[in-house]
C-alpha cells in the first residue's frame, strides 16, 4: 500500500458524493467519497489525513505525449457527454462498440472534452473480468 500524509484542501459535495482535494506538499491529489461533511466528522478543510492507495492502481505516465503503460487503449469520438456536478458521462464511439466512462465533471472542463473530439479510452488489465 502507498500511504502519503496530507491536508485537506478543498471538498466539493453534491448529495451523498464528496470530491477531497488533499494537498500533499506542492501536489494536490483528488479522491471520490460516498461520504459528506455531514455523515463523517473528519472531513473538514485544513485536517490532516492519510492518502492510501494500491500499487495495483498506479499509472505510469512517459514523456510529454503521456503514454502510459495501460495495455488496454482503444480510440474513439466522442458521441455525448452528460456534465453532473461533480461526475460527468461519456460515451465513446469505437470500433468496438460504444464505451461509456465516467470521470469528474472537472477533468472534462480541464481537458476541454467536446462532442466529436477523438480520444483514447485505457482501462487497467486487472479491472476486465471475464464471462461466459
Amino acid at each position: 500500500m502507498n500511504v502519503l500524509n496530507g491536508k485537506i484542501a478543498a471538498i466539493e459535495t453534491n448529495g451523498s458524493l464528496s470530491i477531497i482535494e488533499i494537498q500533499i506538499g506542492s501536489i494536490f491529489f483528488k479522491t471520490i467519497l460516498i461520504e459528506t461533511p455531514n455523515s463523517v466528522s473528519y472531513l473538514k478543510e485544513e485536517n490532516e489525513v492519510k492518502v492510501i492507495f494500491k500499487e495495483t492502481e498506479v499509472v505510469i505516465g512517459k514523456g510529454t505525449e503521456h503514454v502510459v503503460s495501460l495495455q488496454n487503449k482503444i480510440t474513439g469520438t466522442i458521441n455525448d457527454i452528460e456534465k453532473g456536478a461533480l461526475l460527468s458521462k461519456l460515451r465513446i464511439k469505437t470500433s468496438v462498440g460504444i464505451i461509456t466512462s465516467i470521470i469528474t465533471t472537472s477533468s472534462v472542463l480541464k481537458l476541454d472534452l467536446n462532442v466529436n473530439e477523438t480520444v483514447t479510452a485505457m482501462i487497467k488489465t486487472n479491472e476486465i473480468m471475464l464471462s461466459q
